[in-house]
């Protein structure tokens, strides 16, 4: 039997008249890569910030690693790590001060050894000594997830991290993250961009409206479409049409 990383069970959040989520469920397998997909305010971040004890839900459950997010917040922290939007890094220090930095606030012993192996393991050895100020896009954002790695968290919340990225940029973080759930780090990577679920992800869940309204491997929302005619080839549809589709069904249940 699999264990989870994450179980949501219920998740409900309002702000003043808006209720945002609306009773959420799913559960994220350790060492996998979750992809949450949604447009812009169907909820997504507002679920990340509920699990990373950033916000508290009105109503449901959530647990992260085993710890409940509300009654064990501080356990929870210690077992994770958030990349959000932008990149977090001080862009008047050097890739390898920024290291250092972080490592000393997480009191880790010998914070330059760890500094020069993230800097090693993700291509940064010979921008170590810059300004982040000069760093490329994908060079901020590899640099955001080195520091998010340190203190060896279970699950790493991404949150939209290629939002803005050039094309070249964006693989480059793709094989950063299929890298780390090889090492059997849990991913819960929240996203617009169809492809980017599509290379990655173990498992994808839609979100519209505050609900999740299609929850399951790539394979399996394959299935929730109709059977494409056999002409000569049979196409396989794309993810950006099971995505479609399925937010179109929803609509016109309505």
């Amino acid at each position: 039997m699999t264990e989870s990383a994450i179980e949501v069970k219920g998740l409900q959040k309002s702000f003043k008249q808006l209720h945002v989520l609306k009773g959420v469920d799913f559960e994220v397998e350790k060492g996998s890569i979750f992809a949450l997909l949604g447009s812009n305010g169907a909820g997504k971040t507002t679920i990340v910030r509920i699990l990373t004890t950033l916000l508290k839900p009105d109503g449901g459950t959530a647990a992260v690693n085993g710890f409940n997010v509300v009654k064990e917040p501080g356990k929870v922290r210690q077992s994770i790590s958030l990349t959000g939007q932008f990149a977090a890094v001080d862009e008047i220090l050097t890739g390898r001060e920024n290291l250092v930095m972080i490592a000393k606030l997480r009191h880790i012993q010998n914070p330059r050894q760890i500094a020069d192996d993230l800097l090693s393991r993700f291509g940064l050895t010979d921008a170590s000594d810059r300004r982040v100020s000069t760093y490329s896009g994908g060079m901020r954002r590899r640099l955001d997830i080195a520091m998010s790695l340190i203190g060896n968290p279970q699950v790493i919340f991404l949150d939209e991290p290629t939002t803005g990225l050039d094309p070249e940029a964006r693989i480059e973080v793709w094989k950063t993250v299929k890298e780390l759930a090889d090492g059997g780090t849990t991913i819960f990577l929240t996203t617009q961009y169809l492809e980017e679920a599509e290379q990655l992800a173990d498992r994808i869940a839609i979100l519209q409206e505050g609900k999740i309204i299609a929850d399951g491997t790539l394979d399996e929302l394959k299935k929730l479409l109709p059977p494409a005619k056999v002409e000569y080839v049979e196409k396989q549809p794309t993810l950006e049409e099971i995505f479609l589709a399925v937010i179109g069904k929803k609509e016109e249940k309505q």
